[in-house]
């Protein structure tokens, strides 16, 4: 994220914060010409900190209302929106909840950004020139989608446990039947605590810059597709849309990101079938009805374990 906001910097905020004065007053406490210096450095931590959370903001808005759109129109399965538990205005909604969660997210993550700019991550530029160094560039990927799937895992699992759910992660899951508006739609800490995994990564191990924008870009894509509704994959292996149609419909399934690896070893895995990947099926009025009667049955039984936990 620091190459963007070097390039924001450049083309957009060097112009728009040198025309900001800060005034110094003589002893007479009277001002001239020589007592006004004009602009703010790159480098102040305070100027950093504003331009992260606006880009944070505003390339949220843009990214998340692109990516859902196209997605909705050419992806989606609009069939699903016939489901009973899908709710009056519900895309509307969805798009509310997104947008009014951003700039909470956009401040919490501001102090990462501004640690990358300030030169305390592993981030670094240039051109792979050994077979040593495009072989770490090309093992960064895995490396990194394999970090962030795990971490992703445990804290999504964790938003789950009765304690934390009503406070974190119970807004997601009003939407049972989610439209690819759902994606970004949580709670600011939520969100926050999600994307955790991604930031801290290049504090801890070197990554390129230009690989670790084209990952951030792919997982915030990514996190759009898992709510498309197009089961198109039948993957066992990949944390699929359908997979992901499943966490939201029976709730203890699923909390992986991209692999089922985890949901494997942590014994949440639940396979798609042919209710999701049936298209005459998956629109059945029968089996719409039973999977949302499941749904409250699930959402009574965890009201119940909020209760007990207390």
């Amino acid at each position: 994220m620091d190459l963007v906001v070097e390039y924001a910097d450049e083309y957009l905020f060097d112009a728009l914060y040198s025309k900001v004065g800060q005034t110094s007053f003589n002893i007479n406490g009277t001002t001239t010409t020589d007592d006004i210096t004009f602009g703010i450095p790159r480098d102040n931590i305070y100027r950093q900190t504003f331009t992260s959370i606006f880009i944070l903001t505003v390339g949220g808005f843009i990214f998340y209302l692109f990516a859902a759109t196209m997605s909705y129109y050419f992806v989606y399965d609009h069939n699903i929106m016939k489901h009973p538990k899908f709710l009056k205005n519900q895309i509307r909604l969805e798009i509310e909840c997104a947008l009014s969660a951003m700039p909470g997210i956009a401040v919490m993550t501001a102090p990462w950004i501004v640690g990358e700019l300030r030169g305390h991550s592993y981030l670094y530029g240039g051109t792979p020139e050994s077979l040593y160094d495009w072989a770490y560039f090309l093992l960064s990927i895995p490396a990194f989608l394999a970090f962030t799937d795990c971490g992703i895992y445990w804290i999504h699992r964790w938003e789950h446990h009765p304690l934390l759910y009503k406070r974190m992660h119970k807004l997601h899951h009003k939407w049972i039947v989610p439209t690819p508006f759902a994606s970004h739609a949580f709670k600011a800490v939520d969100g926050y605590a999600q994307s955790l995994p991604y930031h801290i990564y290049v504090f801890l191990f070197p990554m390129h810059k230009y690989l670790y924008l084209g990952l951030f870009i792919f997982v915030n894509f990514w996190t759009v597709m898992i709510h498309d509704g197009a089961y198109i994959s039948h993957s066992s292996i990949i944390n699929t849309s359908a997979h992901h149609a499943v966490h939201h419909l029976y709730f203890n399934y699923n909390y992986g990101q991209y692999f089922t690896l985890w949901d494997r070893i942590g014994n949440s895995h639940r396979q798609p079938t042919d209710e999701q990947y049936d298209s005459e099926l998956r629109i059945n009025k029968k089996v719409m009805a039973k999977q949302a009667k499941d749904a409250e049955t699930i959402e009574d039984e965890s009201e119940r374990a909020k209760l007990k936990s207390n």
